[in-house]
């Protein structure tokens, strides 16, 4: 089990770092904002190194506290219904292929599935205005975890995926991989580097990222993992 989850923990950060091009378009104009609303001056980069981890970090709590709300839901309703399993394969399975078709531009049916979040985030969307403009360390944080609830098919991809996890810990802890592969292009929009837009709207290697995103899709599926037995 400990090799299986440490497999599962790489993946989802490998996941989080293909599709993090995605997370820009979504999450990178706020990234971006803060530090703009920065004064430049001495320590400049030491708060906005601040700043940007506390935003990151809330969002990736957000991400690690929604994968252990699903999971806890999923474990207890797997106590009642045994065939629970290979349904949250096959949806986990669907949703990173329909990621991959996203990420590499050749269908974005993907946005249908971030419309099942839109009534949570128009909830809490309005609360983003009462730590705006950001000013504190605290402010990014809660922002962050705000953030963190933004409907993102990238995000319900690896949450499918996560409550597949065998415990709540384990499920939070591979969203929390996830988020930390998000970091490095996140990070570097907050650093107006140029190299991360540039890679985002690169085709081939959205087409790549895609690919392999498609392929953690299919070994999702349960017809997969029964051939992978040996069983087939």
């Amino acid at each position: 089990m400990g090799e299986e989850l440490y497999l599962s923990y790489s993946s989802a950060f490998l996941i989080g770092l293909l599709g993090s091009t995605h997370c820009l378009s979504m999450c990178g104009g706020i990234s971006a904002s803060l530090s703009m609303a920065l004064p430049v001056g001495r320590g400049f980069r030491v708060r906005q190194t601040a700043m940007l981890l506390a935003f990151n970090g809330g969002r990736i709590g957000s991400y690690a506290a929604i994968a252990a709300l699903i999971a806890l839901l999923s474990t207890s309703a797997s106590a009642y219904w045994t065939q629970l399993g290979p349904i949250l394969r096959t949806m986990a399975g669907i949703l990173l292929i329909l990621m991959g078709l996203s990420m590499g531009q050749w269908w974005q049916g993907i946005r249908y599935v971030e419309r099942i979040g839109a009534p949570v985030w128009k909830r809490l969307s309005p609360l983003t205005a009462r730590v705006l403009p950001v000013h504190h360390f605290h402010q990014a944080l809660i922002l962050g975890a705000l953030w963190g609830w933004l409907p993102c098919g990238l995000v319900y991809s690896t949450l499918g995926w996560a409550a597949l996890q065998p415990s709540v810990g384990s499920a939070a802890t591979t969203m929390l991989f996830f988020g930390l592969g998000t970091l490095p292009s996140m990070l570097a929009t907050g650093y107006a580097a140029t190299w991360i837009r540039k890679l985002r709207d690169h085709q081939r290697f959205r087409q790549i990222a895609g690919l392999l995103l498609i392929g953690f899709g299919i070994c999702t599926l349960p017809v997969t993992a029964f051939l992978h037995t040996g069983h087939g």
